[in-house]
């Protein structure tokens, strides 16, 4: 396993130097360097990290969900008002209905399979966009008119709507009734996520303002926390609960009682986050089933650029009648078109159930991770400046250090 880590590292590194140079987003790079050395390519990685590997990608997804909390300010949130809810599940409505339109005619799918895969690709990926939002609030890009803060809460819930939906399509393929009470679990579910983080985060911020704790113990604590609260999510399916929405609201709830304490821990987890981001992306690599790729023609290519006009056109419908411009709109559209980890994660799991459309799914997901991240992260790096109005940055000066 030792070894398989360093080949991870020594990969990702050179891989998003060399795509830096290039003008390419490194994750682009570290995605290719786990196709190349993951179990369908090189085979450089030991059994026992792969077993592991969805697990690896979990935790790192929880430092840049604890990130974004730190940085998220709520006030920019609610100046956006109504586009911020409409970005939850409207795009994702719309890529679906794009899905059942194109995939019938392009695949010959029927719309139960359709709407499956729709499921499956809806998702949009929190790995890709979040950072990518932190640092347009560092720079100040977009901030004064709430746009980071919007996408970022967008993206989080986004993910919970769909993998609802997922689970009611194939219980629906496998002759299960469709259970209404699912759709009702979502706001309920968001709800007791954001009340338990945002009650942890002021719990912490209390605890630690007023107890000697140094900052890397508070980090550690703040990570348990999350580890615990994303357990809580996953452990039990018939309790009604967000566990990322959780953890992200952990750190909102910091932020809104003592922006200094939020900022100095945001560097702490702003340090992790590099070695997190490689073992995510280049486990996402890892992931890939390329070889599906060779069952996979001009439709399937044809059919995820398709249905990403119908979530770029719902992305518009949710900012239509908000204040942005053309250009802070056309932003937004572009931000919200990243796929990888959720694709990563369910992309094989209808094949596995053993439905018909499952080696169809997995191939248009891996598709969907392939032209998606990386395109979508190099819309975001490329335009945001030219789109977006830059306001001087609004972070707050850290408190001192701790004294050792």
């Amino acid at each position: 396993m030792l070894l398989s880590i360093a080949a991870i590292f020594i990969t990702g590194l050179l891989s998003s130097w060399l795509c830096k140079k290039l003008k390419f987003p490194a994750l682009f790079g570290m995605i290719l360097a786990g196709i190349a050395i993951g179990p369908h390519g090189l085979c450089l990685l030991d059994s026992s990290i792969l077993s592991i590997s969805a697990e690896l990608r979990r935790i790192a997804l929880l430092i840049i969900l604890i990130r974004a909390g730190l940085k998220l300010e709520l006030a920019g949130l609610k100046r956006v008002g109504r586009p911020a809810l409409l970005l939850c599940f409207l795009p994702a409505c719309f890529e679906i209905a794009g899905m059942l339109l194109l995939a019938p005619r392009l695949l010959g799918l029927s719309l139960l399979e359709s709407a499956i895969l729709g499921a499956v690709v809806a998702a949009v990926s929190p790995a890709v966009i979040v950072p990518r939002m932190i640092r347009l609030i560092d720079t100040g890009y977009g901030v004064k008119q709430g746009i980071p803060q919007m996408i970022l809460a967008g993206a989080s819930v986004d993910d919970v709507f769909v993998i609802v939906l997922f689970t009611t399509f194939t219980n629906l393929a496998q002759g299960s009734a469709v259970s209404w009470a699912g759709f009702a679990r979502i706001p309920l579910s968001i709800l007791l996520g954001v009340l338990a983080g945002a009650a942890a985060g002021t719990l912490f911020e209390l605890l630690f303002r007023k107890k000697p704790i140094s900052p890397p113990v508070q980090a550690l604590a703040i990570f348990t926390a999350a580890l615990l609260l994303d357990w809580l999510g996953t452990a039990f399916p018939a309790l009604p609960f967000a566990g990322l929405i959780a953890v992200m609201a952990i750190g909102s709830g910091i932020r809104k009682q003592n922006q200094p304490m939020a900022a100095r821990l945001s560097g702490i987890f702003d340090q992790l986050w590099m070695p997190a981001e490689m073992f995510l992306f280049v486990l996402v690599g890892a992931s890939v089933a390329v070889s599906s790729l060779q069952t996979a023609g001009l439709g399937a290519v044809l059919l995820v650029l398709g249905v990403l006009v119908f979530r770029m056109a719902g992305v518009y419908c949710c900012t239509i009648t908000s204040p942005l411009t053309a250009r802070e709109k056309l932003f937004c559209m572009l931000a919200y078109t990243p796929k990888a980890t959720v694709q990563a994660a369910i992309g094989g799991v209808p094949l596995a159930m053993g439905l018909p459309c499952g080696a169809t799914v997995l191939t248009v997901s891996v598709i969907a991770i392939l032209l998606t991240a990386p395109l979508g992260a190099l819309a975001i790096d490329k335009t945001y400046k030219n789109l977006l109005t830059a306001s001087p940055p609004t972070t707050p000066q850290p408190l001192p250090p701790f004294p050792p």
